[in-house]
């Protein structure tokens, strides 16, 4: 496809909406970004709009050739916002004619028992959010626009804060003290690199053969939840000390509230038995695969390293 004239637009302006705007500006595509405020650290244009409003949608939308929803919301209103979230997509992508990317999770599998997780993998949520995930997916590819879906494991990386392997881990980390960890930490644990689900997504949007189905983004999932935090204390030369969350609660913990932590409950199955991700078909199709873990958390620790650098009197 060539990326003369082509407008991609991105809504949402976190970790994977940030990392996919300059993913695309380094493509050489015009970038334009898309949040509540209208303000976001990046060298593209960046609008405000609101997603369930469909004529703001319409009009954000227009001239775009691919819409990337890297949106994010609370927990506690998914009930209500995800329905609102995709109609405004799916409205945007209709009008423009633009085909859709959609950042997606991998709650709608359920427990799998540590059998890795594919493509084809049934959906037998167990969790009330995996069902919904499940029946905005299936409402996704049921829809008459030309849509992906590209479903990632625990964000870690640059500007990834609020994951399991983010500054619950790496702060602490930093600072000499024990880090936060959830569930079973000798158990399999699958991760996927900020940079890895940009590129992931940027090709999605760029390559016809991506439409009509589902894709996982290349993810790391060999190694333990203990290993990964090894790995880390290997660069800082300190041994890693935990401060382990044995089982689901309801009440405020670590960096985490109570709100969150209620939330987040029904899903902390993940923590307690082997998730491994499958990305062979990403690989074959695209070429794309996991950045190694090593090389990747040498760029996080950087990365959380200038954050918390004392700044210079002048």
């Amino acid at each position: 496809m060539s990326t003369t004239q082509q407008l991609h637009v991105v809504f949402g302006t976190g970790p994977a909406g940030l990392t996919l705007v300059d993913e695309l500006v380094s493509r050489g595509h015009r970038v334009r970004a898309v949040n509540r405020s209208g303000q976001a650290p990046v060298s593209a244009e960046v609008v405000a709009a609101d997603i369930t409003d469909l004529d703001a949608m319409r009009a954000v939308c227009a001239h775009a050739t691919v819409i990337y929803n890297c949106a994010h919301a609370p927990y506690e209103l998914w009930d209500d916002l995800l329905p609102q979230l995709q109609a405004g997509f799916l409205a945007g992508a209709k009008s423009s004619g633009a085909r859709l990317v959609v950042t997606d999770t991998l709650y709608m599998y359920g427990p799998t028992g540590g059998a890795p997780m594919t493509e084809e993998t049934p959906h037998r949520a167990t969790s009330h959010k995996g069902r919904l995930r499940s029946e905005i997916a299936d409402g996704y590819l049921s829809s008459d626009v030309p849509v992906t879906l590209a479903r990632a494991a625990d964000f870690y990386g640059p500007r990834v804060i609020n994951s399991a392997l983010g500054g619950a881990v790496f702060f602490p980390a930093l600072q000499g003290a024990p880090v936060y960890a959830l569930g079973d930490i000798d158990q399999p644990h699958a991760y996927s690199y900020i940079g890895d689900v940009a590129r992931a997504l940027a090709t999605l949007g760029e390559r016809d053969e991506a439409l009509g189905r589902v894709w996982h983004v290349p993810t790391t999932s060999d190694r333990t939840t203990r290993q990964v935090h090894d790995l880390i204390g290997q660069r800082l030369g300190a041994q890693i000390r935990h401060d382990v969350l044995p089982a689901a609660t309801d009440q405020a913990w670590g960096p985490f509230d109570a709100v969150f932590m209620r939330e987040y409950a029904e899903l902390f199955y993940q923590y307690l038995e082997p998730q491994i991700v499958d990305c062979q078909a990403i690989a074959d199709t695209f070429g794309l695969r996991a950045t190694p873990i090593t090389d990747a958390l040498d760029v996080t620790l950087e990365w959380y390293r200038s954050l918390t650098a004392a700044p210079v009197s002048e």
